[in-house]
């Protein structure tokens, strides 16, 4: 949707969804909890590559999405929020920690690929999250919340788990159907299920079960990753559709997104039917930016008019929706621009939960309860850091926000680009050689934060091979690999 300037009806839903908003006003209002209340429960629902333009309540008008759309004209939205990094494992990390995935060391998707013969060879990536590393949910473990993680995980295999980090009851898988012999207890007659629907199924019976203590959930969709797979009903329904000038109007993209929507809509019915709504803490984001083009040419989204996709630390690859719903707390249909990381959500749930952190281990995300409280607060923070050394669907660079001002880094060429977010949010114009000053102010911020923080930097390569610069290999064959993305025909389950 080239040129489409987000509005604040775009983020409140439309008139239906204000309309119910207004209805439940009264229960959902934002006056202060009472005293003595129990501890929130807090469920936090991750997408995979959503982009920021691909929600209803974002301003999309090809993709149907109800139900988050409702959650957003009950609480609060995000316009600038952030993932940690351009692809999922870092981000998840960063989630799970509240420190930078440069801190953590690690910077790339597990197990990643690498180009061997460029210009630079990048640092290692870490396969896993440090075991030592204390996570948000044995944090609330401890304080007494049942704990579950359903979905995906991405960091780390064997030993490195989410049982390792503070999650008692798991289900750990990747992928949009989920065979009859990974379903507990097995489907009879055997036959597969859509993950989306699958994650609900899990996930309400915990609710029921725990419902009288605090829980804290995290449900992982695999949408709306590649391979795009969808239902037959769902292709057929957006195959059919008018398309929207603009937009790529992809039919197995938005089925699968409707699948991850209606599974949210289950969630939220499921609080209402046990009671549970007003004292749940119920949070929406996505690990990183759409991916707007594979190596075999059909595009799956647009994030316009943000620039580029995931893999690129331009806004496209790292800016993601976040819609934040806590009655009591958060008022109805309110949006907060002020700019916000993944690290945040660390602090914001323990905050949420009134358990401390740990006091031996950095922490680098500062708390949104601010902003929840009043969506036109400021966070105790001057800039946000990213760190991402590695060639994938753009080139290794480090980048800082500060105000308006973004500032990028590549290392392979030592060339440094510099955006007014306010005045351009699609970074069409480098202001690098208009405004030295501070391009340089930034750069030495961002290489102070470096040095704070060990990041790992790529060096020059002695193997550099013009001809072989393009090969892309495995990290986990150490053997030449498809470059990302590459077209596979998908599947469509009857």
């Amino acid at each position: 949707m080239p040129g489409r300037r987000m509005t604040r009806r775009s983020f409140i839903g439309n008139t239906a969804g204000a309309a119910f908003a207004a209805a439940t006003s009264q229960r959902l209002s934002a006056q202060p909890a009472p005293a003595g209340k129990r501890p929130p429960n807090i469920i936090f629902v991750l997408a995979d590559d959503l982009g920021w333009a691909d929600l209803g309540c974002y301003g999309n008008r090809f993709n149907m999405t109800p139900n988050i759309d409702r959650l957003a004209s009950q609480g609060l939205s995000f316009t600038n929020f952030y993932a940690a990094a351009p692809v999922c494992s870092p981000t998840r990390a960063s989630i799970m920690s509240g420190q930078s995935p440069a801190r953590l060391g690690l910077t790339a998707h597990i197990p990643g690929h690498w180009r061997p013969f460029e210009k630079v060879v990048e640092p290692p990536n870490a396969q896993f999250m440090p075991l030592p590393t204390v996570c948000c949910a044995e944090v609330l473990r401890d304080a007494g919340y049942a704990t579950a993680h359903f979905g995906k995980w991405h960091l780390g295999g064997a030993r490195h788990g989410p049982r390792q980090q503070g999650f008692d009851t798991i289900f750990e898988f990747v992928g949009h159907i989920v065979p009859p012999n990974r379903q507990t207890p097995p489907s009879t007659p055997p036959q597969p299920k859509r993950l989306a629907a699958y994650l609900a199924d899990l996930a309400i019976p915990f609710m029921e079960t725990h419902r009288d203590r605090p829980f804290f959930i995290q449900i992982c969709h695999s949408a709306v990753h590649i391979p795009l797979d969808t239902t037959l009903e769902l292709r057929r329904k957006y195959e059919t559709k008018p398309k929207v000038p603009g937009y790529p109007c992809h039919p197995l993209y938005a089925g699968l997104l409707e699948e991850m929507d209606t599974s949210v809509g289950r969630i939220m019915e499921a609080l209402d039917r046990l009671g549970l709504a007003d004292n749940t803490l119920l949070i929406f984001a996505s690990d990183n930016g759409g991916l707007i083009r594979e190596a075999g040419g059909w595009p799956g989204t647009s994030n316009a008019p943000l620039r580029d996709e995931k893999g690129t630390l331009y806004e496209g690859g790292i800016r993601v929706p976040l819609i934040v719903r806590w009655p009591g707390v958060t008022k109805l249909g309110s949006t907060a621009s002020q700019p916000a990381i993944a690290t945040d959500l660390y602090p914001t749930f323990l905050g949420a939960a009134d358990c401390k952190a740990p006091q031996d281990q950095p922490l680098d995300g500062v708390s949104l309860m601010p902003l929840l409280r009043q969506p036109s607060a400021t966070l105790n923070r001057f800039a946000l850091y990213w760190h991402y050394p590695h060639y994938h669907h753009s080139r290794p660079a480090s980048a800082i926000r500060a105000g308006d001002f973004k500032l990028i880094e590549f290392f392979d060429t030592a060339q440094l680009e510099l955006y007014n977010l306010k005045d351009d949010p699609g970074e069409t114009k480098d202001l690098s050689s208009q405004m030295p000053d501070k391009a340089r102010e930034l750069h030495a911020m961002l290489k102070q934060w470096r040095h704070d923080v060990n990041a790992q930097m790529p060096q020059p390569n002695p193997a550099y091979d013009p001809k072989r610069a393009g090969e892309w290999w495995s990290r986990s064959t150490i053997q030449p690999t498809e470059a990302p993305g590459v077209y596979k025909p998908p599947t469509s389950a009857p």
